[in-house]
Formats: structure tokens, C-alpha cells, sequence
């Protein structure tokens, strides 16, 4: 009887251990998530997302479900609207990505503190510079999951056709000089085509700026009155005024699939956007091949170069066990074997010091030879280049928006008044000579206001 007794107590206590066990996966956490990392259907943070869901995340009770895959500027606009309850917005996201310049907007203490669900030993595995990017009023509210720098990408198909008919050289690409030098070669010899475009005009100035000893952003505002300025300014904007430099909206790698560029400078991730292939406007197809250079610099200024990339943000929520829920799958993807996963498909580099450093000590892991050239230009980079962060400052996302809009109107007038004055018979050099200082002159007067 005793024997009996003892087994039944058994049976209930495995009977009770078996519903505490199935307690979460019969209580589901869901967390709903907007990202950047790809589109839709293409995403390589959505395959992680899958495979979290089917391993710890099932294990935990915990599932996340994508809901937008969309750009920064996109996201940075549905965030706010969320959070100012605008008319026609959708709710906020249980997690999202984004720059730490939506804080201001959302609200430091409607996010979860990362440091408060981390270990000593867990926050130390971190690459410090990108943990320090998110910490702000000592709350860790921006966790890293992927960084990323700027690079300049080269269909090197036509620029060798180019380089045949007129000497240029590979060589030209790696300082800003001779660069913008033949943005304005490659307009005249494709009669009209663009060579180049630069993505983001403010992270240009920021990074050359600052390899001047200057600094571009002073308490909050654009200093465009700066020496340092001119020096950057004076030899893109010719190039631009000219011709050969891009100064349309969009990314460089919309132009690139139809050869409308060749060449642009752009973030590592924008490597995933890079077809292996053009189509011309008679829509036949060329398979081209594709060359990765390092971040140009000015010959006489140091090398310097942007560190970039959205970080993961979570709302804090009144249910703890969704808190609980984000940090599980925080700490998941940043993991060195997910994070790997994650980042050396997309472009992206890993975020902490381990994984950092497996990554370039055996490039072999990159399983595509294009990301193994990616990673090789970063390399270059790595000893001699110093990486600067985007300044955090009020309304810094708007600032470096109308900057851009700014930069490409104004120049995209003068080019065209460029052309149209020497084609009427003016001397190309004296009309340059004005349109470089009017030019100036009006950015300095629309950024100052």
C-alpha cells in the first residue's frame, strides 16, 4: 500500500511538473515587430525571426511576428505618428528598429531598459562603441543587433570600357579628388550619364568634415560656414555641377539596376540591394561584375568613416512577461552563432567581440564570395580608419532630412543652369566658377534660417 501510495504521489508531482512546462506554450507571448532589414519577402532577419520561433521562442512561449519591413525614414514616420496617437495611426510595435533619434519623439520612459535584463557578463560581451550608441540618460534603450559602415560599390563591367577609352584607373576610386574628377570624365564621355552617387550627403560632410579636425554639427546645428566645409563642398558640387555626380532622390541602388550609376557609396548593407545584372532601356540584360572599394578619403585630411546602423528597440509593457519575452529574443540574436547567421547574409557587422572577431580572422564562414569581398574592404579599413558615430541632438532625423533635400535641389538648379549657360556659348570655367560660390551661398542661407 505504501508502494502504491508513493508512485501515485510520484505520478501527480510529474503530472504537475508536465503543466508548469506547457504552462507558456499554452500561454503565448506574441511580439510584434517593424525592422528594416530587407523587404518583405527577402528579409534575412525575418529567416532568424522564423527559426527563433520554431526553437527558443516555442521552448519559451514566445513568438514574433513581423508586421512592416520598410526603410528607417519609413519607420522613423509611423513610430512617431504611433506615438503622438495622429489620426489613421496604426499601434505601436512591441519591438522595433530604429535610430536613437525617435527617443525625444517616443519618449525615454515608454522603452524597456535592456541594462536591466542583462548580466555583468552578458553587457561586457558587447563591442563598447555600439552598446554606448544606445544608452542614453544611463538607460540602455538602444540594444545593437547589426552595424554597419559605408563602402563604395563599382559596377566594374562599364568602368572598365571607361577606363579603356580614357586612362582612369581603380586607383582614382580611393581618394575624393580624383573621384570627383572622373564623375565629370564619365559624363562627358557617356554623353549625359551620372557615374556616381553618394547616398547620404550629410554622413559625406559629417565624416570629411570631421577628418579635418572640424565638426560639422555645433550645439545641435549645421555649421556650413566653416573653411572645413568649403574644402569638402567645393570639389563634390563642381562634380555635381558639371555633371557625372548623382543629385536625384532615391538610392543608388535603384539606378544601379539600369546603369543610370556605376558606382556609388552606400552602407555595407546595401549590398543585398546590388544586383549581379543590369537592364538597359531596351530592356536587354547584361550580367556585370561587381567591385568593393574602402570608404574614400580627401588626400589630405584623415580617414574617416561612418559607423551606421539601427538598433533594437522594445516598448515597455505593464506585462512583465513581455519585457521578459523581448529580452529572451534580444539576447537570442546576438548570440555569436545568430548573429553571424544574421549579418554576413545581409552585410551587416556582428556586435559583439567575439563574433567580431571570429568574423575577421576567418573570412572563410562567408558563404558568398560578394559579402567575403564586403568584409575584405572593411578590413582595410579597420586599423587605419577612425568610425564616427551620427551625433544625437534634437531633431537631428528632420535636420539631416532637409539637409539632403537641401544639398540635391540646389545643386540639381545650378547644374542645370550649368548646362543650359554653356550651351548658349559662355566660357564653361567662368560659369562654374559662379555657380560653385552661388551655390554655397544659398545652402549657407537656407541651413542657416
Amino acid at each position: 500500500m505504501k508502494k502504491l501510495s508513493i508512485l501515485f504521489l510520484t505520478i501527480l508531482l510529474l503530472a504537475g511538473m508536465t503543466g508548469c512546462g506547457n504552462k507558456a506554450a499554452n500561454n503565448p507571448i506574441t511580439l510584434t515587430m517593424w525592422h528594416v532589414y530587407g523587404s518583405q519577402t527577402e528579409s534575412p532577419l525575418n529567416t532568424m525571426i522564423d527559426e527563433f520561433n520554431q526553437t527558443t521562442g516555442k521552448e519559451n512561449g514566445i513568438f514574433v511576428s513581423v508586421v512592416s519591413v520598410t526603410n528607417s525614414s519609413a519607420i522613423d514616420d509611423a513610430l512617431i505618428a504611433s506615438a503622438h496617437n495622429e489620426p489613421g495611426a496604426v499601434s505601436m510595435p512591441d519591438l522595433f528598429t530604429a535610430y536613437p533619434r525617435v527617443v525625444e519623439e517616443i519618449g525615454l520612459d515608454r522603452l524597456l531598459d535592456w541594462g536591466e535584463y542583462l548580466s555583468a557578463e552578458e553587457r561586457s560581451a558587447y563591442v563598447d562603441a555600439f552598446l554606448e550608441e544606445g544608452i542614453l540618460e544611463e538607460h540602455l534603450v538602444m540594444l545593437p543587433i547589426a552595424k554597419s559602415t559605408e563602402l563604395l560599390f563599382l559596377n566594374k563591367t562599364i568602368f572598365d570600357r571607361f577606363a579603356a577609352d580614357t586612362g582612369a584607373s581603380e586607383e582614382d576610386l580611393l581618394h575624393f579628388e580624383p573621384l570627383f574628377h572622373l564623375c565629370s570624365q564619365y559624363y562627358d564621355w557617356s554623353g549625359g550619364q551620372e557615374m556616381f552617387q553618394i547616398n547620404d550627403f550629410y554622413h559625406y560632410f559629417l565624416v570629411n568634415i570631421a577628418g579635418r579636425g572640424g565638426e560639422f554639427v555645433q550645439d545641435g546645428t549645421l555649421d556650413c560656414s566653416s573653411k572645413e566645409f568649403e574644402q569638402v563642398y567645393f570639389p563634390m558640387a563642381r562634380a555635381a555641377i558639371h555633371g557625372g555626380l548623382c543629385t536625384g532622390d532615391g538610392y543608388a541602388s535603384d539606378r544601379w539596376k539600369t546603369a543610370e550609376v556605376i558606382s556609388n557609396i552606400g552602407s555595407t548593407a546595401g549590398m543585398l540591394y546590388l544586383r549581379d545584372y543590369v537592364t538597359y532601356q531596351d530592356n536587354t540584360t547584361e550580367e556585370i561584375e561587381t567591385a568593393v572599394y574602402p570608404y574614400p578619403s580627401f588626400s589630405d585630411a584623415s580617414p574617416t568613416v561612418i559607423q551606421r546602423g539601427a538598433g533594437l528597440f522594445a516598448m515597455k509593457s505593464t506585462d512583465e512577461r513581455k519585457n521578459e519575452a523581448a529580452a529572451v529574443f534580444g539576447k537570442w540574436i546576438t548570440e555569436q552563432k545568430h548573429n553571424l547567421d544574421f549579418v554576413t547574409v545581409s552585410g551587416y557587422l556582428p556586435v559583439t567581440q567575439n563574433a567580431f572577431s571570429t568574423l575577421f580572422s576567418d573570412m572563410e564562414i562567408v558563404k558568398e564570395e560578394k559579402f567575403r569581398m564586403l568584409y575584405g574592404a572593411v578590413d582595410q579599413m579597420y586599423d587605419s580608419y577612425t568610425f564616427y558615430p551620427l551625433p544625437l541632438y534634437d531633431d537631428s532625423g528632420e535636420t539631416q532630412s532637409r539637409f539632403e533635400e537641401t544639398i540635391k535641389s540646389v545643386l540639381s538648379i545650378a547644374h542645370r543652369d550649368y548646362i543650359n549657360r554653356i550651351e548658349q556659348g559662355e566660357e564653361p570655367e567662368t560659369v562654374m566658377s559662379e555657380l560653385l560660390d552661388a551655390s554655397l551661398s544659398e545652402i549657407r542661407r537656407i541651413t542657416e534660417r
